[in-house]
């Protein structure tokens, strides 16, 4: 059992509680069974470390004493198991995109992550957002994280070099009502901004179309229902 803060498997472990550390490594830390068991079924992990004594087959694991797993845990009350995953390699771009400029609330791009994965946009790009491997992110994602393409990219760079997407923005003052939309194209692409000030300008320049949600008694959507009504309407109409 590993009973010491000091011990370099935990002390490499802490390192992964911050984003320079996972970007140098490639590698992110996961809390909780739930999570654990869909890293497994994803086989992305590395390490294990349990406060228990369960075999998980195949895998490296450690089991660690109670103050350790204090240490490692970000939950108020730990369930006990913390695995350290590998990220994922790059997969093929799907054909409906998610693409996200600038999001930063972690409870935002984990319910995003998730929509996404729900509703066929299996490839997510991403520029200036919150890191896709953040604690809370992966904890909203409720484990949805494993199954999506995820891509650090310039948004107007890929646009600009990926034509065959019909990209469709988001503009709360001058978009077209959603109930007008056809999302028919094979190829498409939902762009969605920051919480506090949406799509750049730049981006919804180059977008085939720009959507508004039409509403009643206020002006905007939190972005991670915004993001869930217009894919879900993507997919509806596939």
């Amino acid at each position: 059992m590993i009973e010491s803060l000091v011990n370099p498997k935990i002390k490499y472990a802490m390192k992964l509680k911050q984003k320079k550390y996972r970007t140098e490594f490639s590698q992110f830390l996961v809390e909780g069974s739930h999570l654990v068991e869909e890293a497994i079924k994803s086989n992305m992990i590395s390490v294990l470390f349990s406060t228990q004594t369960e075999i998980y087959p195949d895998i490296e694991t450690y089991q660690i004493s109670e103050q350790v797993m204090l240490k490692l845990s970000d939950l108020n009350s730990s369930q006990g198991v913390i695995a350290i995953c590998n990220k994922p390699e790059i997969r093929e771009l799907s054909d409906k995109l998610l693409i996200l400029d600038n999001i930063q609330d972690p409870g935002n791009m984990g319910t995003l992550i998730r929509t996404a994965a729900a509703f066929g946009f299996n490839t997510i790009i991403s520029e200036e957002s919150v890191d896709f491997y953040n604690e809370k992110v992966i904890r909203s994602s409720q484990g949805a994280l494993f199954y999506v393409n995820i891509i650090d990219k310039d948004i107007i760079k890929f646009i600009k070099t990926h034509n065959e997407y019909h990209y469709f923005g988001t503009d709360v003052l001058m978009g077209k009502d959603i109930r007008d939309i056809d999302f028919s194209d094979e190829k498409i692409a939902v762009i969605l901004g920051n919480e506090g000030n949406g799509v750049r300008e730049s981006i919804k320049e180059l977008v085939n179309n720009n959507i508004n949600i039409p509403m009643i008694s206020t002006e905007s959507l939190n972005v991670g229902i915004a993001g869930g009504i217009l894919m879900f309407e993507a997919f509806k109409e596939k």
